[in-house]
């Protein structure tokens, strides 16, 4: 049994979890600062119970979507020894600072966003929430930096038989990252939009009496679903251009090509659907459009669908490289029996599986029990009753 093939797939089922866990975060912590400082700025009181509502969610998703996290870069020293010993000089470089600026710092405003409610003073409350988007997005840039470079190793030398880095400032220029980075995140905006819409519709369903509390987030759901639909569309269409300065023949290989067609129909099915949101919204009828609640509640699931096919079409395009032009996946293997990898692999899947459901279970039941009631306690609102 040939190890190469079982690694990708390992590698790819990891990558494909992990980052459907980062996109959701992303999204819902960017809905969750805006609704706290509409509050902050002299809102409704149901903004702050928005905050808290919507901000449990996002902490549940946060904090199961770390341990995936935490195996995909044990994984580049387990299984890709090739690629630490050829361009671990450059690609560890955003890795680390990913891990030792962004990540620590966000872990470190979100534990004290969580537990500052009812206890910091409201601006400097609102002041940690920014932080942690802040952060969030700091570390996808870094991570994004890193993938950007193994599309497009800039900046760089072969030295000795390893890549040395010339330019680290040439790595934020890279044409891979400056048409791709706003694609994810306008992804990432487009889920939580889509999350929020779809489990706000949920409770329409329901004849919930949370009528203004769900209005209001279904609203705030449906602009950032349209404004998240148009950023990616638009620079979705911006990568082709690129492509043709660093990977001219990529859209040309017949491996991408179903993903890619699956891909931009997702994309403009979404922004149909969020074009049919903001024209209720217009028309003040998005509490009893029925039609649509349904819709957006089985829509929950394409920004997730589209965002693996897109990240199939980047990564797929890219063989038989690892590093483009630089280091062939098949020289970065590391040299241990495929047995072994196959089962890490299966050991590794069963455990992502785990999570994935255990982070739906968690996420469906909080979502269908409804905001905290009015006169609720402010105190650690992100933790009670999970």
């Amino acid at each position: 049994m040939n190890a190469l093939p079982v690694a990708r797939l390992q590698f790819a089922t990891t990558t494909s979890f992990h980052f459907l866990f980062v996109l959701l975060t992303l999204g819902l912590v960017t809905l969750v600062a805006v609704m706290q400082t509409r509050w902050t700025l002299g809102g409704k009181p149901e903004l702050l119970r928005m905050t808290r509502f919507w901000g449990r969610l996002y902490v549940i998703n946060y904090a199961l979507g770390i341990v995936t996290g935490i195996v995909m870069e044990f994984q580049f020293g387990l299984t890709w020894t090739g690629l630490s010993a050829f361009a671990g000089d450059v690609f560890g470089a955003p890795l680390a600072i990913e891990t030792l600026v962004a990540f620590f710092l966000e872990s470190t405003f979100l534990g004290l966003w969580i537990f500052g409610f009812g206890r910091l003073p409201p601006w400097l409350h609102l002041t940690l929430i920014w932080l942690v988007t802040l952060t969030a997005y700091t570390s996808a840039l870094f991570i994004m930096l890193a993938n950007s470079f193994l599309q497009n190793p800039v900046g760089s030398h072969v030295e000795g038989g390893t890549l040395r880095l010339d330019d680290f400032g040439a790595l934020f220029t890279n044409p891979a990252l400056v048409a791709s980075l706003p694609h994810v995140l306008g992804a990432a905006l487009v889920t939580g939009g889509f999350f929020v819409v779809g489990v706000s519709a949920w409770h329409f369903l329901k004849r919930t009496t949370e009528v203004e509390f769900f209005s209001r987030s279904m609203r705030l759901g449906v602009v950032a679903a349209l404004a998240g639909s148009i950023f990616v569309i638009n620079q979705g269409f911006a990568q082709f251009g690129e492509l043709k300065t660093y990977q001219p023949d990529k859209l040309g290989m017949g491996v991408v090509g179903a993903p890619l067609g699956a891909m931009i129909g997702l994309g403009f099915l979404m922004f149909l659907c969020a074009i049919a949101g903001t024209v209720l919204l217009i028309r003040n009828r998005v509490t009893r459009a029925r039609f649509l609640h349904y819709l957006m509640v089985a829509a929950i699931p394409l920004p997730f669908v589209a965002a693996i096919l897109g990240w199939l079409v980047r990564e797929l395009g890219r063989q038989p490289w690892l590093v483009w032009g630089k280091l062939r996946t098949a020289d970065a293997i590391a040299d241990v029996p495929a047995g072994q990898v196959l089962f890490s692999f299966i050991a590794f899947s069963l455990l992502f599986a785990a999570l994935a459901v255990a982070d739906w279970v968690l996420l469906a039941r909080v979502a269908k029990r409804g905001p905290d009631p009015a006169e609720a306690p402010a105190e650690l609102p992100v933790l009670s009753g999970v």
